[in-house]
């Protein structure tokens, strides 16, 4: 790559080598060169994903010793046995599969639907492709908030400026411009090149492609640029399965010790303690949280909203900030032309012309301001543009420069305060000009503060006459003050509605917007805030770091915003530990997008939002938002319920089992009787994603405790173990019951009593009160009857289980009996008594 001369060469010359030209390349070039690209991607193969996924389920090196230890079992002569263990623990594996492979395949899908398109010129046709289309030899159109996505060199531009901080770590836009450069310079100084995963902010451009890819510089570079960072959720749970398998291997060797302290056999002692590992750690973990995600991202597409990444769908259940522009969410997003007037108020015909002149003629990016005014459709025959000065958000203005009967001028429309400064006189009603003057200003002023006041977004309108045809920046000086475009942008129907059920979901909003505070405040008055707390962008800059944050959180509307402000208000607001979501559609809500916990964009969004964002909402509305906050808290509390469970069962059998170890002569269950107790209790693990989540589950935002699981694991464990040694002293002491017949009964104790545990903990009401989803339920009852025909049925004697007698089948059923009214009773108790730690906790945190 170094010993290309992609940024030294003429254009000419480039477009000969690449074999393209300013049409592009012809169509049969570009489709030979995307199959080339297509061969030498280093993307893997569905098949061989699949695979992967396929042998990952038997990768834990628990299975791993279990699956040598049968197999030395057979080798000795313990075929059934082993062919019976190999058999479960492949039934387990396919199951974990199975969920997987469909879940990954539906968000391939999902993603399918926000995948980034860019205008490409072919044999002269604009075309919108995929970034895996574009190849070398191609020619792109670039507007303002475009990723660029392929390095590429400037053919022309018009005030460009490419931010590069994902290659050079710069975070302030640097200005890009066509010419020839010396191949030997470094990236940050070839002004003539743009680089792939880089994004334009202002400005136009078009470009060839010289290298595609993996062949870019940052094809090289994606293995460090494609490490993403751990949410919340993520490190809980890897942190949860650590402490959770720490204690099984512990409780094992523990067991196997005590085992061969008392003389049992070696290879059986091993065989079971292996067997009690494996059935016991949280193997299914993985699985029923890509399935329950999964789930969650099916039922957000049914909701218009798109999930980027799967592990956000549990951060988006503990928002509890919504920060939110104003245009589109709170308001229609229709935003419309009210007037154009003088500077005087008049309504006035030929400042109305230069509004609609800037705003038809600018090639900037698509905004809904030019779109309102391009809809006045005044007749514009005779004016020919022949510059401009694309709006950027540090200027916050246009330049459109135009001939009209050899008469050149430029127009400027933009935030009223940003076009003010640049003039020093202003037009009077009869079309004559007249010093700016201080008095005249502050008349100004206060009617730009007059009409702001009255809701409307306020712009104004400036000209200049010039001599020559190009324009710059350094000419937007000593311009005549025209007068102030009126926009409106109606209150949606649904945003009082949604902002109460956010407010229900104890979400708090809070409207960041660049409009000013007069029209910030109207807006809040519109939808129910009552005493807002407004702050301005110049208040917060004025602040120390410290009082940023506590303004912050005071905070309900932040007016006056500028662009890098909106990431500060995000990282203030999470230093009070609060859980942030913002959405935004625009080049300057990039920063703030990627900030908070919950990034939001919207698919019409400009593609460094789109990228930026954990999820794109197929339509811009409040309502939309509380469908997902929904769907995410429900699908935290599915999985929760499974990590309850888990922890519960494991810590009470693991007690249970070294209990038994001092006193039986035997082991109390069999290897494969426990691999067969875990893959009857997975069956309804599998499907716990679909249950249904009560209403008073879902109102507080769902927030990782291991703290609460770990008091959760002793309490129920210890509940479920005293329970198991009430089996044991009946099995053992009072029907004097060993081998098949004590390990039948015990298998039959300790699976219903783990089928049942799911049915009381999914819910922490008493469980006659929450009716489960039909799929829990339809798995549960078929996982039950599978359990008491195992013992009945013709495979008993295969798989060691044998029925003494009647008696201890109703002994059993009256344990179980006992055991679902005091953990339901204990149940209840515990997460009272939780609930109260957390409204302690919370008022101290106020």
């Amino acid at each position: 790559m170094a010993d290309q001369q992609f940024s030294s060469i003429p254009l000419e010359q480039l477009y000969m080598q690449l074999q393209s030209g300013e049409k592009g390349l012809s169509l049969s070039l570009a489709e030979t060169r995307m199959k080339e690209q297509a061969k030498l991607s280093r993307t893997e193969s569905r098949f061989k994903k699949e695979a992967k996924l396929f042998i990952r389920q038997f990768t834990n090196p628990l299975i791993l010793l279990l699956v040598i230890a049968v197999i030395l079992s057979a080798i000795l002569g313990q075929s059934s046995d082993s062919f019976i263990i190999l058999f479960i623990l492949v039934t387990t594996g396919l199951l974990g599969f199975f969920q997987e492979l469909n879940a990954g395949r539906a968000m391939e899908k999902l993603r399918g639907m926000i995948s980034m398109k860019h205008t490409i010129l072919r044999d002269g046709q604009e075309l919108q492709l995929s970034t895996q289309q574009i190849v070398a030899g191609d020619i792109l159109i670039l507007d303002a908030g475009d990723i660029i996505p392929a390095d590429c060199r400037i053919i022309e531009s018009n005030e460009l400026h490419v931010n590069e901080s994902t290659l050079t770590g710069e975070s302030y836009p640097v200005e890009k411009i066509a010419g020839q450069i010396a191949d030997e310079l470094p990236l940050v100084k070839k002004s003539n090149c743009l680089w792939k995963g880089t994004n334009v902010i202002s400005g136009t451009a078009t470009v060839i492609v010289f290298q595609a890819g993996n062949d870019t510089i940052f094809g090289h570079m994606a293995h460090s640029l494609t490490e993403t960072t751990e949410t919340a959720f993520e490190k809980g749970i890897k942190h949860f399965g650590f402490f959770l398998l720490r204690i099984t291997v512990i409780l094992s060797l523990i067991i196997l010790v005590v085992n061969l302290y008392f003389h049992k056999p070696l290879f059986d002692s091993v065989l079971f303690s292996l067997a009690l590992a494996v059935g016991m750690a949280p193997e299914l973990l993985p699985a029923i949280m890509t399935f329950a995600m999964s789930a969650g991202a099916k039922r957000m597409l049914q909701k218009k909203v798109i999930v980027k990444k799967l592990s956000s769908i549990f951060n988006f259940g503990e928002v509890n900030v919504l920060c939110t522009d104003k245009t589109g969410t709170i308001t229609e997003g229709n935003v419309m032309v009210k007037d154009i007037v003088d500077a005087h108020g008049a309504t006035n015909e030929r400042i109305r012309l230069y509004a609609f002149l800037n705003a038809s003629l600018q090639n900037g990016f698509s905004n809904p301001i030019d779109d309102a005014i391009k809809s006045l459709n005044i007749t514009i025959n005779g004016y020919k543009k022949i510059n401009e000065i694309p709006y950027d958000f540090i200027r916050k203005r246009l330049s459109v420069a135009v001939n009209f009967n050899e008469r050149k001028f430029f127009i400027t429309k933009g935030a009223f305060n940003n076009v003010l400064e640049i003039c020093d006189k202003i037009e009077t009603e009869n079309e004559q000009t007249e010093p700016l003057d201080e008095q005249r200003r502050k008349l100004l002023a206060d009617k730009y503060i007059s009409f702001s006041e009255e809701g409307y977004r306020v712009l104004g309108l400036a000209y200049r006459k010039i001599e020559k045809d190009k324009i710059a920046r350094d000419d937007e000086q000593q311009l005549v003050f025209l007068g102030f475009i009126l926009l409106e942008d109606p209150l949606k129907e649904s945003t009082l509605a949604s902002i109460k059920r956010l407010e229900e979901l104890h979400i708090s909003i809070k409207i960041i917007t660049g409009d000013n505070r007069y029209a910030a405040s109207h807006a809040a008055q519109k939808i129910g805030m009552q005493n807002p707390v407004i702050v301005t962008g110049e208040a917060l800059r004025k602040l120390t770091p410290e009082a940023f944050v506590v303004k912050a959180k005071a905070a309900n509307i932040f007016a006056e915003i500028e662009p890098q402000q909106k990431e500060f208000i995000i990282k203030a607001l999470q230093k009070s530990k609060l859980t942030v979501a913002y959405i935004g559609d625009g080049i300057n809500d990039a920063a703030a997008i990627n900030a908070a916990d919950i990034g939001i964009s919207t698919n019409n969004a400009v593609d460094v939002a789109k990228e930026a964002a954990d999820f794109v909402l197929l339509e811009k509305d409040l309502s939309v938002l509380a469908d997902g906050v929904y769907e995410g808290r429900r699908s935290f509390v599915n999985s929760m319920k499974y990590i309850f469970i888990t922890t519960g069962a494991t810590f009470g059998n693991m007690f249970s089992v070294a209990g038994a170890s001092l006193f039986l002569p035997f082991l109390p269950m069999l290897p494969k009787q426990i691999l067969l107790t875990n893959l009857i209790t997975d069956l309804p693990f599998l499907s716990i994603a679909s249950d249904h989540v009560d209403d008073e589950d879902l109102v507080q935002p769902g927030k990782w405790n291991l703290k609460m699981i770990s008091s959760f694991m002793i309490v129920f464990g210890l509940h479920s173990s005293l329970f198991d040694f009430i089996t044991f002293y009946f099995l053992y002491f009072y029907f004097r019951l060993s081998g098949s017949a004590f390990q039948t009964g015990w298998f039959l104790e300790s699976s219903i009593t783990e089928l049942l545990i799911l049915f009381i903990i999914r819910t922490k009401k008493s469980f006659i009160k929450s009716k489960p989803g039909r799929l829990l339920l339809i798995t549960g009852i078929i996982a039950f009857c599978i359990t008491i025909y195992l013992p009945l049925s013709p495979f008993a004697d295969l798989l060691g289980f044998s029925v003494a007698h009647t008696q201890q089948l109703i002994t059993i059923t009256l344990i179980l009996v006992a055991y679902i009214i005091t953990a339901d009773i204990l149940k209840i108790i515990f997460f009272r008594i939780n609930e109260r730690k957390q409204m302690k906790v919370s008022m101290r945190a106020l």
